[in-house]
């Protein structure tokens, strides 16, 4: 009956396999990736060389010419990132303070969050830095996240376009102007690019490619970017607004109470006819979203289920699959392995170890290619079936605190009232 069971699972496993692999390697060969256009540090263009398609960007956009951009960094205990990411920002680019403001906003930060960002504004003496300290939220309103930080930035911004940027992004040199000219040359209402992902610790090794790889096969990029679907997503990271279109479906402030701002705000404008756009943009900037696993573990809990609109059938779906395709095959692997040097090997199990070596092949292979996108490379990749095990805990996790409210919290503020 075990032997049975292993084959089973086996064949099960690689069936599971081939069908996400199959989705994945679809998933990036559509994906559409926002090349860098340009160097800012020298205003000298970035473009390969000999490539006539990109002939006209030969000279500064025009576009970006009296075009005002406000960056807006919302930033609630960041003393890790705060002053990296504002300086990458800076540096980034040589717009002048004429066309470009960057807004620091500590959201009532526990920590030397403002402080820091204040240091960085005296020593830089940079005109287009300004910091904002965030005021208390508004009592008797709903308020999550870091939309009532960027509702406030919002208000005081002056800019025609309004970058949203987390305070663990980093930008790449010329990001800015690509992004204005991306819009403009496309007329894109809300354009927003999945950057490079920076893994540092073990958990995030294990966890964070099956994450990415999985939100590249359930946010198909032809299906975002199509006006005549009503599938919407948007990278919360990296989120660059015409302000006509952020007005018109009233900002963060019409998302106050949502967890997951940066889909549901991406549904808001392709439902008023507005123009998203999702991009890949490693080239334009890279994140390292979490630095442990406790954060780890607080920052997926907290969005996972709720940006699956809270479908508890989808969600225990992709507990099921991510179980089957990445912890399965190693387990069956070890008890074979186990049940082989204590008795010897039948040909069913030896028909087992045959099918969990292919399905764990592809694993390798999912790592491999994903890697292109993510720009994460298959380090670990032997350990699928822990991080598997773990982004499973992870997605049953996330259900039980979204419905429960028990421990749903970010940065150990609750959010139970939603």
């Amino acid at each position: 009956m075990i032997l049975l069971i292993l084959l089973i699972a086996s064949a099960l496993a690689l069936m599971g396999a081939l069908a996400y692999w199959s989705k994945l390697r679809h998933a990036i060969h559509e994906a559409p990736q926002l090349h860098k256009r340009f160097r800012s540090n020298d205003r000298e263009l970035e473009i390969v060389q000999n490539d006539p398609v990109h002939a006209d960007l030969l000279a500064q956009p025009k576009q970006t010419e009296g075009t005002v951009v406000s960056v807006i960094v919302p930033a609630y205990n960041e003393v890790e990132n705060i002053q990296d990411c504002l300086t990458s920002i800076l540096d980034s680019t040589v717009l002048s303070a004429e066309v470009l403001e960057v807004w620091a906003v500590d959201d009532q930060s526990t920590d030397e969050t403002l402080a820091i960002a204040h240091a960085l504004q005296q020593q830089r003496h940079d005109p287009r830095l300004k910091v904002l300290a965030g005021q208390p939220k508004p009592e008797g309103e709903v308020w999550v996240g870091k939309n009532w930080a960027c509702t406030q930035a919002a208000e005081q911004a002056s800019g025609d376009f309004l970058l949203f940027l987390d305070a663990d992004v980093r930008l790449k040199p010329g990001a800015i102007e690509t992004a204005i000219h991306e819009a403009q040359q496309e007329q894109i209402d809300l354009l927003s690019c999945g950057p490079a992902i920076i893994c540092g610790c073990l958990a995030e090794w294990l966890v964070q490619p099956l994450i990415i790889s999985t939100i590249l096969v359930g946010f198909n990029f032809q299906a975002v970017n199509d006006p005549q679907t009503e599938t919407a997503f948007a990278a919360g990271p990296f989120m660059f607004f015409r302000r006509s279109a952020y007005e018109k479906i009233g900002g963060h402030r019409a998302v106050a109470g949502e967890v997951v701002e940066d889909v549901e705000l991406s549904r808001r404008v392709k439902s008023s006819g507005l123009k998203l756009r999702y991009l890949l943009g490693s080239e334009l900037a890279a994140v390292r979203m979490y630095r442990s696993w406790n954060a780890l573990w607080e920052g997926w809990t907290k969005n996972l289920y709720a940006g699956s609109g809270r479908n508890l059938g989808a969600m225990l779906s992709f507990i099921a699959l991510i179980l089957l395709v990445c912890t399965v095959p190693w387990a069956v692997l070890l008890v074979a392995l186990v049940k082989f040097l204590w008795v010897g090997l039948s040909i069913r199990e030896g028909l087992a170890i045959a099918l969990s070596v292919i399905t764990i092949s592809l694993q390798y292979d999912v790592r491999r290619r994903s890697a292109t996108v993510s720009q994460i490379p298959p380090r670990y990749w032997w350990l699928t079936g822990v991080g598997g095990a773990l982004v499973g805990a992870i997605a049953l996790g996330s259900i039980i605190k979204t419905e429960t409210g028990w421990g749903w919290t970010w940065r150990g503020r609750s959010l139970k009232q939603i």
